[in-house]
């Protein structure tokens, strides 16, 4: 079992940054995959970006390759969401993930564990 609690958002400016973060409980968290998703109003829940367990693989959906940075401390069972050069449509609530069983990072990955969410909001 994995609690998950997200951290970080709130309301910036367009061009300016935001770290999320990502609170795991559960030893378990450092074995697998996690991620990052959001939904936007009216929009379905999209992938962000992906890190395998140890860090080694990262993806990242091709709206935010390079402006968004995925990483994880596995000793403090927590990962990050660096994000940088944001815009109005980056606005929506950011949900992380996580898979203990998984420890890689793949297109399409699926993840058992979610949590409730943290809500960015991008002014222009």
């Amino acid at each position: 079992q994995v609690q998950l609690v997200e951290s970080g958002g709130g309301l910036v400016q367009v061009g300016g940054s935001l770290r999320l973060s990502c609170a795991a409980s559960g030893r378990t968290f450092s074995s697998g995959a996690m991620g990052w998703f959001r939904q936007a109003p009216a929009k379905e829940r999209e992938f962000v970006a992906g890190i395998s367990w140890n860090g080694g693989t990262t993806l990242y959906a091709d709206a935010v390759k390079g402006r968004f940075t995925i990483s994880r401390d596995n000793a403090k069972s927590t990962g990050y969401l660096h994000m940088t050069s944001l815009k109005p449509e980056d606005t929506a609530v950011y949900y992380c993930a996580a898979d203990p069983r998984r420890p890689k990072i793949g297109p399409g990955q699926e993840f058992d564990y979610w949590g409730q969410g943290t809500l960015v909001t991008v002014s222009a």
